[in-house]
């Protein structure tokens, strides 16, 4: 039997009805993009985290219902030069994609540019909704891309597929309508906002460091690109500047034990994410979030380091060890307080905007309100 001869049809509706019914799908042009797209065609197989490794699955009754779940899927790893293997590629959740596709109000004849071909599940929704003369893609892995051409040919999708820097888009061709984002960017490229139409729309993932940001929708104006975060966290793997595994992030440079301190903060919670991202108007920047034993780490490849309990102890208070040229955590508690002291605002209330000399300028209401940052240029 066929990929495409699996009974995935009535799985497709079944999350088409999931989706509806939690709010997220309200289009029915989406809908029928969704009911009509195998997915399973696009995730031929997925990976799961074991104790000691990545293993893939595929082809099992598991395999299948996991593809119509409403679940974010491994779908390509890579090793690393110090031997550790990492995610390159994913299919993100049906939900997720949902809501993007939403959120940008695509329409009949859109073009459209999407950044992170990945699978190419994407790609087929939006071919299927708009046609594939309507639709460009483009992705750093050329195995990603070349697969993802094949996947999309065998449903009669034909979508002008690119392989390059996704950072640098897709030159030479007509301006575009919307531009969907599908990885994480430290900095909005303004080379999108040079091939956006007037009036166009980006939605992207900006993480100033690592965890820190979600996706913000923003607006093409002629002099700049301007508009706000959506209410609701998300997060994509990073963009990579080349087809190979990412560098390892870095690893704090202890020179001593560093200083100590407690707090009642909790750095896991999603809320927290907030001033987490703002505080990168203050810290050193490729700041990477991560961890090890018992504690989370913040490492700067200027050396600064942070690194904050897991659990905390029966007071509630957690330890928090710092060190480097820049306290870290004295600068997050700094902005914190800012974020506290104003109502500890939630992401749909902050804005950004982005102009041709490469300033990033966040803003809380209004972009001519008395709460504004500048985030360092990349």
């Amino acid at each position: 039997m066929t990929t495409t001869a699996l009974p995935w049809d009535a799985r497709a509706r079944d999350l088409a009805d999931r989706l509806t019914k939690d709010g997220v799908l309200r289009d029915p042009a989406w809908r029928t993009a969704l009911e009509a797209t195998p997915r399973h065609v696009f995730v031929p197989s997925f990976y799961r985290k074991e104790p000691e490794s990545w293993v893939a699955v595929a082809g099992t009754e598991d395999w299948l219902d996991t593809v119509y779940s409403d679940s974010v899927l491994i779908t390509a790893i890579a090793r690393m030069p110090n031997g550790e293997q990492v995610p390159i590629s994913s299919a993100s959740e049906p939900s997720l994609m949902v809501r993007m596709l939403e959120t940008l109000d695509i329409r009949d004849g859109h073009r459209v540019l999407e950044v992170g071909t990945g699978t190419g599940y994407n790609t087929a929704l939006l071919s299927r909704r708009l046609g594939g003369d309507h639709v460009y893609s483009i992705d750093i892995g050329a195995d990603l891309v070349e697969s993802a051409r094949e996947r999309l040919a065998t449903l009669g999708h034909h979508p002008t597929l690119t392989v390059g820097h996704g950072a640098q888009g897709v030159v030479g061709q007509a301006l575009f309508d919307r531009i969907l984002v599908t990885c994480a960017v430290p900095a909005i490229p303004w080379a999108w906002a040079e091939q956006l139409a007037v009036n166009g729309l980006v939605l992207a993932d900006l993480e100033a460091g690592s965890g820190a940001g979600s996706l913000v929708l923003l607006r093409r104006y002629p002099d700049r690109l301007e508009g706000r975060f959506l209410p609701d966290w998300a997060s994509f793997l990073p963009m990579r500047a080349a087809d190979t595994a990412p560098e390892p992030p870095p690893r704090p440079s202890r020179v001593d034990e560093g200083a100590i301190c407690w707090t009642e903060i909790d750095p896991t919670l999603p809320e927290e994410r907030v001033p987490y991202f703002l505080a990168h108007t203050l810290i050193p920047p490729v700041l990477a979030m991560g961890e090890r034993d018992d504690w989370i780490t913040f490492t700067a490849r200027d050396g600064s380091w942070c690194e904050v309990r897991r659990e905390p102890e029966p007071d509630g208070k957690r330890m928090v060890c710092q060190g480097g040229p820049v306290r870290i955590w004295d600068r997050f508690l700094r902005t914190h307080r800012l974020w506290s002291a104003v109502g500890r605002p939630s992401w749909d209330r902050f804005g950004l905007t982005v102009t041709a000399d490469g300033y990033h300028r966040v803003w809380l209401d209004d972009p001519d309100g008395d709460f504004r940052w500048t985030l360092p240029p990349h």
